[in-house]
């Protein structure tokens, strides 16, 4: 009996060794079901003491949906933007399956040209300091289209905002309003995200004012615009025409995207969410606010060469170890890239001594190295592993579509100033003057057949080196009056230059 007494003794120490166990060291698996909170996100790394608007070090507990929304709804805010535009066109128009003005960002021209009119637009912003800076989306406040960009907060109170900077590449602005101790959100370390987990988001659909919805991340990393600079987290949170610029929060109230396309059923007739919306994450926001609030613009680094991923044939044909890389498809002339002797069909797998898994990733780490800086770039070339170095040099802003010379008069075009780099990336080889990038339908330039892709190279006998140089001759002209361009037209590796004469209105 005292055997069995004792093996009964040790059997019920065991069990009290084994439950605390699993109640102390593995709480996750011992949380009540329905408790989607239990487990919290890893913690994000200290912020850089020069970084306004980022997450404190300690530790963060998860909160509920309730909680979250009354922390950071006060700080989210709506946004009305006066915004030079075309006119709506006849076509796809609202039954475009991807939102938020999605076309007209990620193409280069619009679908038809129009007369331009004022509108407005609305969206979602939010607070990201106590002294009144707001991020948003820069498709909401487009620099050289909006007029003027009004903010309200939760308390009803409006504000005429300030475009401090925005970055296109990012779809990503920063407003700053005269206001002090206003409730703010933090960012958050979106590399912390995890498929799966729970994701609120705050913002103003269809202009209903700092509506709450909830999901899940659905995927991270997704590409949707293989020109711009971003990643984004995609999630079933319903997200509408409004959102846009709003932040996507996880469980302990933190910034960890925001929010800036829909994908649609709009061929079906809805064109509402269908549980497929796009955020950009907090650490690319991270690095942009920085150097809007600095710099007015972000810089980024280039290396000039045109890339692609590679794919299962390239790999077998070119004894390659493994699809990690891009392959260079064209280098452009006395860029960085030639200067360091990198030829077409070379693989770069390393920059810096770092792997890159693809294209993305390339144009990713180039552009965060500083322009003047070197970068060492591991290749392969017919099957040698080899390495290389560059000299970064400064990758121009993007131009959307554009600028038109003068609010007041003009003739009808849109134009940019011509420089080495926008010459390249648009095709011509002409590198000063203006390029016409776009004729409004029924304009004077219209009638006299100028077309997107001239080159305004001189007006009344004036160089044209600045888009403000042509607004200048135009405050000055009489409406009904003309002004001589002299003008040249590219085609097929020759020019010519001819003169029109065009009313101003």
């Amino acid at each position: 009996m005292k055997k069995y007494a004792w093996i009964a003794v040790l059997s019920f120490a065991l069990g009290l060794l084994l439950a605390g166990y699993v109640f102390l060291y593995l709480p996750e698996k011992n949380s009540a079901p329905g408790d989607v909170f239990a487990k919290a996100a890893a913690p994000a790394p200290a912020a850089a003491s020069n970084l306004f608007a980022s997450s404190l070090p300690q530790e963060k507990a998860p909160m509920d949906f309730v909680t979250i929304a009354e922390k950071i709804g006060p700080a989210v805010v709506r946004i009305e933007a006066d915004r030079r535009q075309a006119a709506p066109s006849e076509g796809l128009g609202g039954d475009w399956p991807f939102g938020d003005d999605f076309f007209n960002r990620m193409l280069p021209q619009p679908r038809q040209s129009q007369p331009e009119a004022v509108v407005q637009v609305g969206g979602t912003g939010f607070f990201i300091s106590a002294d009144g800076y707001i991020l948003t989306n820069n498709h909401m406040v487009e620099k050289d289209k909006t007029t003027r960009v009004t903010v309200t907060t939760t308390a009803g109170d409006d504000y005429d905002a300030k475009i401090i900077g925005t970055d296109p590449s990012t779809d990503l602005a920063l407003l700053k309003i005269n206001a002090k101790n206003m409730p703010f959100a933090e960012l958050g370390d979106s590399g912390q995200v995890k498929v799966g987990e729970w994701v609120l988001a705050i913002g103003n659909p269809l202009g209903m004012d700092n509506t709450v919805t909830a999901g899940i991340v659905s995927y991270k990393g997704r590409s949707i615009d293989t020109q711009s600079y971003q990643d984004f987290i995609q999630t079933d949170a319903a997200i509408n025409r409004g959102n846009s610029g709003g932040p996507l929060l996880n469980m302990k109230g933190e910034v960890i995207g925001i929010t800036s396309s829909i994908l649609t059923s709009g061929f079906a007739g809805s064109g509402g969410s269908i549980g497929i919306g796009f955020a950009i994450p907090s650490n690319i926001a991270r690095k942009v606010v920085v150097e809007l609030k600095e710099k007015g613009r972000v810089i980024r680094g280039r290396l000039g060469v045109q890339i692609r991923d590679l794919s299962e044939g390239m790999v077998k044909q070119w004894n390659l170890k493994s699809k990690a890389g891009a392959v260079v498809i064209s280098i452009e002339p006395d860029s960085p890239a030639e200067k360091a002797k990198i030829k077409q069909y070379d693989v770069i797998t390393q920059v810096n001594g770092e792997p890159v898994k693809n294209g993305d990733e390339l144009r990713f780490k180039i552009a965060d190295i500083k322009p003047g800086n070197k970068v060492d770039l591991t290749i392969v070339r017919d099957g040698k592993e080899m390495r290389v170095t560059a000299i970064v040099d400064e990758l121009e802003p993007v131009t959307e579509k554009g600028q038109i010379a003068s609010s007041e008069k003009d003739i009808g075009v849109s134009v940019i100033a011509l420089t080495p780099s926008i010459a390249r990336r648009y095709g011509v080889r002409t590198t000063e003057g203006l390029l016409i990038t776009d004729v409004r339908q029924g304009s004077e330039a219209d009638r006299e057949s100028l077309v997107a892709g001239m080159i305004i190279l001189e007006v009344n006998r004036k160089k044209m080196a600045a888009v403000g140089d042509f607004d200048d001759i135009l405050k000055k002209t009489a409406s009904g009056d003309e002004v001589i361009l002299l003008v040249r037209r590219e085609t097929d590796g020759s020019s010519q230059d001819f003169i029109a004469t065009v009313k101003v209105r």
